[in-house]
Order: C-alpha cells, then sequence, then structure tokens
C-alpha cells in the first residue's frame, strides 16, 4: 500500500517560560513563610507542632478523630497552662509529640504542694470538661463519633492521673508525699530546709496531703463514669 506524503509543519510555543516570574510567584509565599518563623520561631514550631500531630493520629483514626482528639490534648494542656498562669508562673505554650502527647514546661515552679497539685490537676480537670462537652453534643446529635470522643478524653486524662513517672498522677503523688512529712509555713515564711523535721513549706501539711488526696480521688472517680457512661463498640462506628 502506498502511503501519501505530506508537508508536516510542528507546531511551536508561541513565546518561552518566564521562569524568573515563576521563581518569584514560588519564592514569596516561602520568604513570607521564613520570615515568620524567623521572627516567631518560637511560636510557630509549638503551632506548627499541632498540625503534624493531627496528621499522624489521622493515619490511624481518620481526620475527623484525629482532629478532634488532638483538640482534647490541647483543653488539657491549656488546663495547666492556665492555672500556672492564674498562680502567676511562666508556663510555656503546649508543644504536641506525634503520637505521644503533648505537654507544658512551668519554669520557676515553686516547692509548694499544693500549688503543683492544683496545677497537675488542672490538666485531667480541663480535659474531663473537654470530653463531658463532646458527650453531651454527642448525646443531643446522636453522633457515635462525639461518644467515642468522648470516650478516648476520659481515658486519655484517666491514664494522665495515673501515679507514676512524669505523668500528672505521679506529680500529685509526690505533693501528697511532701506534705504528709511538711508541716504549713505560716505566711511570708521562706522555706525552712534546716534539719529539724518535718519541714515548714508553704502549702504543706497533713490537712493539705488530705485536700489533695480527695481531689485526686474525685476526678479519677469521674474520669472512670464519664468512660462506663460513653464506650462504644467499636463496629458502631
Amino acid at each position: 500500500m502506498a502511503e501519501m506524503e505530506r508537508e508536516y509543519d510542528p507546531i511551536h510555543p508561541r513565546g518561552g517560560t518566564d521562569w524568573r516570574a515563576l521563581l518569584r510567584k514560588i519564592w514569596a509565599p516561602i520568604g513570607a513563610a521564613i520570615v515568620l518563623i524567623a521572627k516567631f520561631s518560637f511560636a510557630a514550631i509549638k503551632f506548627f507542632s499541632i498540625f503534624i500531630a493531627v496528621a499522624g493520629y489521622a493515619l490511624i483514626w481518620g481526620w475527623r478523630f484525629a482532629i478532634g482528639f488532638v483538640l482534647l490534648i490541647l483543653v488539657h494542656e491549656l488546663g495547666h497552662f492556665f492555672e500556672a498562669r492564674r498562680q502567676g508562673l511562666h508556663s510555656t505554650w503546649p508543644t504536641f509529640i506525634p503520637f505521644l502527647g503533648a505537654y507544658v514546661l512551668i519554669k520557676d515552679a515553686p516547692l509548694n504542694p499544693w500549688r503543683n497539685a492544683l496545677v497537675s490537676l488542672a490538666g485531667p480537670f480541663y480535659g474531663g470538661i473537654g470530653a463531658a462537652v463532646c458527650w453531651a453534643i454527642g448525646e443531643a446529635t446522636n453522633s457515635d463519633l462525639l461518644r467515642a470522643l468522648a470516650y478516648a478524653g476520659f481515658l486519655i486524662n484517666l491514664i494522665n492521673l495515673v501515679p507514676i513517672g512524669i505523668l500528672d498522677g505521679g506529680s500529685v503523688w509526690r505533693s501528697i508525699q511532701l506534705a504528709r512529712r511538711s508541716v504549713e509555713a505560716p505566711p511570708g515564711q521562706q522555706l525552712a530546709m534546716g534539719s529539724t523535721y518535718p519541714i515548714a513549706i508553704p502549702g504543706g501539711g497533713p490537712t493539705r496531703a488530705v485536700q489533695i488526696g480527695v481531689l485526686y480521688g474525685l476526678l479519677a472517680t469521674l474520669l472512670v463514669l464519664g468512660m462506663l457512661a460513653t464506650h462504644v463498640t467499636q463496629h458502631r462506628l
């Protein structure tokens, strides 16, 4: 079969790519981000860690649950933050660690069992309120997702009350032990760490130890009751 030949005129672009203009468009937002990070690096890293945490949890539970879960952790940490600031202490904003949780650093914290216990208990207390809000909205809208978030919120705050290590419960337990081994210092008296025993410190004394223990037990009980009321079996999600 014979093929007919015809002239072929390839299509030529009308103009070349303006690489300089393209680079300017790309560089503008990148440069702005670098300037913001350089100017507000401390806050930028902390808040950027929230989005990293959301992405990490979303890989396991889906984005809606991940966002809600991280927000509940944020509420917990803000409890520590606001209570520390209420006491006049210098507290950093929450920093998130994906798959591990978050933390708040409190500088110049005094050797005061009562005040330290309040800061430690404020996180689970705020977190429990956040979980209760999810529970209330979940019941009003018949949302198993919000009920599951409420259950997770109660659970994670209850875990934080376990009296070990760096958990909030560990800090509360150390405050109880210190209060039991001390006596309440008179108003205005500085820490007395002499050879006498028990030591005299602000916020100490057996009465304070009992008060801390009652608050601890009451909060733990409420979190357990919240878990029992919001449990949702997996197949209903």
